[in-house]
């Protein structure tokens, strides 16, 4: 009977590390605060010495929308909305901002063991075990 993978590496090992793995990871990413400055006034872009925000990229969204309502084969309309759009995302994707919360040296400790024990049995799993072998 192969085990995990169709290897003879085990499928205990392979659901063992799995768990493993899985608790670390969501532990890891359960300890990260993800937080946004983004808001109407905050500035996205500096162009030139002058400051974009949230609201001046909605002005040629909205001209773009009119345009594209207006006659949809427009494409100036097409360019003016999904440019702004895609401002727009990568403005409010570039103002998040991650930290860690506070934990104690156990609290890492024990996540970084679970994590990366938990990827190691997980992968050593994976791997043919030559039976061959007398110890």
């Amino acid at each position: 009977m192969n085990g995990a993978g169709g290897t003879s590496g085990g499928i205990g090992s392979f659901f063992i590390g799995l768990i493993m793995m899985c608790g670390g990871f969501y532990m890891l990413l359960k300890a990260i605060k993800v937080t946004s400055s983004f808001g109407f006034s905050h500035s996205l872009y500096s162009v030139g010495g002058m400051n974009l925000t949230s609201g001046m990229i909605m002005i040629p969204f909205m001209f773009g929308i009119g345009l594209i309502f207006y006659n949809a084969k427009n494409i100036l309309g097409w360019i003016l909305t999904f440019g702004s759009l895609v401002g727009l995302i990568f403005g409010v994707i570039s103002s998040i901002n991650f930290r860690f919360s506070h934990m104690s040296a156990f609290d890492l400790i024990v996540i970084l063991v679970l994590s990366v024990g938990g990827l190691g049995i997980f992968l050593r799993s994976l791997k043919s075990i030559d039976t061959n072998i007398k110890e």
